[in-house]
């Protein structure tokens, strides 16, 4: 089959340094990832952490952007639960107009932060969660100069003018979201490296109840998943540790930047930890370029996608940079030339 590969990048800070650096390393990343064939660089929104420096997606598409040339950039993406939706139409179309034919706008309806940040975000509004898909109406009219559904802005409009829409995403790790994507005529992205079960029949759905609209005239889904790949399959499981430390100590409370190998190592886990690593372990696609293609092919068919957005995150930015490049050939992506 023809698989696309896309990336999911949330701009890890590693151990040791800074956040500077971590965003200085998304700029590198896309540029490589440019040259090594993949459709898009999505960027993720994260607040109150010290282990993600991507508090503003907006921001960092036009530094993606501006330093590559052909792959599609975007979010993946904004939490439009915090945010006014003409604010992030006009956000949009700026970018849209700055970039045409470029630009991803991925939205999401998690925190993606804890409640009492979540609500300094929306500092003081009373519009709840509950309005999600008022929001989404509301933003796609903006994005698209149509009739605004809430009655009280029917006479606003969202600038400047672009020829071109975004394209537009809704993001995702339950059937709750995929049925808003489904009803608005959106494409969907699941994301199974947060929720790595269920993810056959949550996009089963959104493809059996898809309505087309105006962005979207037929269902479209992409699913999201951790990958880490290596020439020798012991070195791609070493690298591995950080993340899987990470996401354990994330489940305990324990926040922090993300840790060397020999950081993991050193935890002292009792029997239960363990348990829950090698659970953590058994949704990644780590190993060798041969044993990650065979996984991601055998999921783009079980899933039915055409599309896999890839998150790699590795304390070394070299391997982790290798890997995507791996991944690449593996698969036989098209390279651009420099």
């Amino acid at each position: 089959m023809s698989l696309k590969l896309s990336v999911l990048d949330q701009s890890p800070i590693r151990s040791g340094a800074t956040a500077a650096d971590a965003l200085a390393e998304t700029v590198k990343l896309a540029q490589a990832t440019e040259r090594f064939g993949y459709t898009r660089y999505w960027l993720a929104e994260h607040h109150g952490s010290d282990g993600f420096a991507g508090s503003a997606p907006e921001i960092m598409i036009t530094q993606v952007a501006a330093a590559t040339s052909h792959i599609r950039v975007g979010s993946g993406g904004v939490m439009l639960s915090h945010y006014s939706p003409l604010k992030v139409a006009e956000v949009f179309r700026l970018l849209e107009t700055l970039y045409p034919g470029r630009i991803d706008l991925g939205i999401g309806r998690a925190p993606g932060s804890d409640q009492i940040t979540a609500a300094a975000l929306g500092y003081g509004s009373q519009v709840g969660v509950e309005y999600f898909p008022a929001r989404i109406a509301d933003m796609i009219a903006f994005l698209t100069d149509e009739a605004a559904p809430t009655s009280a802005f029917s006479q606003v409009r969202a600038t400047p003018k672009a020829e071109t829409v975004p394209e537009v995403w809704l993001l995702g790790s339950s059937d709750g979201s995929a049925t808003y994507a489904a009803q608005f005529g959106l494409p969907f992205s699941f994301a199974q490296f947060i929720n790595p079960h269920g993810g056959e029949s949550v996009l089963a759905g959104y493809r059996s109840n898809f309505r087309p609209s105006s962005l979207c005239d037929t269902a479209q889904a992409s699913i999201g998943v951790f990958v880490l790949c290596a020439e020798d399959e012991e070195e791609a499981h070493h690298l591995a540790t950080s993340r899987h430390f990470w996401r354990l100590r994330l489940e305990k409370g324990l926040h922090g930047p993300y840790p060397t190998p020999e950081e993991a190592a050193a935890f002292p886990y009792t029997p239960a930890d363990r348990a829950r690593l090698e659970e953590i372990k058994s949704h990644s696609v780590v190993g060798t370029p041969a044993q990650v293609k065979e996984r991601l092919i055998g999921m783009a068919e079980r899933f039915e996608v055409e599309e896999i957005v890839v998150l790699t995150i590795s304390h070394d930015f070299g391997a982790r940079v290798r890997s995507y490049e791996l991944v690449a050939e593996a698969i036989g992506l098209e390279a651009r030339p420099l």
